[in-house]
């Protein structure tokens, strides 16, 4: 039996050496093309090009620049494939734009006052629209397809103090109802119909059919560090949630379902993790020394640890999920296609060569022939 620990499932690989448009706030991937955020309003949109010289890799290319309308910071970037299209999170507002062109849609308002903004989880796993010409694999078996590819997909909008639950489709964005919530929401994952929200100091989990909220988990339970500890929730499957709590010494991860019930066993870290990353069935999370854990979802146990890069001077490095995965310059290609001599025969000694071994073939079924003929003709006799 093969131990996980000598075969490790993941590698750091620079993909983009530098990025001198601003400081980046956020990214996502798809296919062959990097989506980049930056902090003073930047998007960058990158392409996978080969190089001109055959012996070295492909290499991340920009592709186009373009100011996001408020100058503002860029806080994040969902991107839809199923649909081709992008939510960019900025100045508490959210535009959309196209894939890949990365072009902003003009004849759709934006939504305002936004604190948090969620997907619904199962519909990002969704194929990539046909319009999409991308590369892409799928990152996660552990989603069911839902529907088809080009169906209109669920997404909430937290504000101060509700919750503004949209439709969005390629031609148009659909306002469907609200439900009252309260303040102060920092983050928050949508599986079907729950809602999985935290504040500074509690974990929630809203049936948004039925408009019923109840606590889960403290962020925190070391009183007078709420505020200071970051929440995360990472959706596993359809209505099953990971959730982080830190208890003063280490932090505990647990499996909880949309209907609150713990399922699976307990995860740990000696720190609070900084990003909390699912490629099911692997989690991955980046701790404050800049060491890289990877667990099994399924066992709970650690698979493999990377020590910790060296990202520069002032660099704060961060984990992204990639849902519907992303292409990677590989060197496999180039060393199996490299030159080699081969030693190549006329064709007429092949032929030569063909009718000799067709006259020894037809020479052994006359013997053959001949034997049975011979064994025929002698009478068996027994004593």
């Amino acid at each position: 039996m093969v131990n996980p620990l000598e075969v490790p499932p993941y590698l750091l690989q620079p993909l983009i050496p530098s990025i001198t448009a601003g400081t980046i706030t956020c990214a996502q991937a798809l296919g062959s093309e990097i989506y980049v955020g930056c902090s003073n309003g930047e998007l960058l949109r990158y392409a996978l090009r080969p190089d001109a010289d055959p012996t070295k890799l492909d290499a991340y290319a920009l592709l186009s620049q373009q100011s996001h309308p408020s100058g503002k910071q860029i806080d994040e970037l969902i991107l839809v494939p199923c649909i081709a299209r992008a939510l960019v999170l900025c100045d508490r507002q959210v535009h959309i734009y196209t894939l890949p062109s990365l072009d902003l849609i003009q004849n759709t308002k934006p939504v305002r006052n936004v604190e948090v903004l969620a997907v619904d989880h199962n519909h990002l796993q969704r194929p990539a629209a046909t319009s999409l010409t991308t590369r892409t694999t799928s990152a996660s078996t552990n989603f069911p397809a839902e529907r088809g590819k080009n169906d209109a997909i669920d997404l909430c909008v937290i504000k101060r103090s509700t919750i503004a639950m949209y439709s969005l489709s390629e031609e148009k964005l659909t306002f469907s109802r609200e439900i009252p919530f309260r303040p102060g929401a920092l983050r928050a994952q949508r599986s079907g119909r729950h809602l999985c929200v935290a504040t500074a100091d509690i974990y929630s989990v809203i049936d948004l059919a039925t408009a019923q909220m109840f606590e889960l988990l403290p962020v925190t339970q070391v009183e007078g560090t709420a505020g200071t500890i970051k929440p995360h929730i990472i959706v596993i499957s359809p209505s099953e949630f990971l959730l982080l709590s830190w208890t003063g010494g280490s932090t505990l991860g647990l499996f909880i379902t949309g209907e609150g019930d713990p399922v699976r066993g307990t995860l740990e870290w000696p720190a609070h993790p900084v990003s909390v990353c699912l490629d099911f069935p692997y989690l991955t999370t980046l701790l404050p020394n800049g060491t890289i854990e990877v667990h099994s979802v399924e066992t709970q146990t650690i698979i493999q640890v990377i020590p910790a890069p060296n990202f520069g001077e002032g660099g704060r490095p961060g984990l992204v999920s990639c849902l519907a995965g992303y292409a990677a310059p590989s060197s496999e290609r180039g060393a199996k296609m490299k030159k080699v001599k081969v030693v190549l025969v006329r064709s007429e000694t092949v032929g030569l060569k063909m009718d000799d071994k067709k006259v020894h073939e037809g020479q052994n079924e006359k013997m053959e022939e001949v034997e049975k003929e011979k064994n025929a003709d002698v009478p068996s006799v027994s004593i």
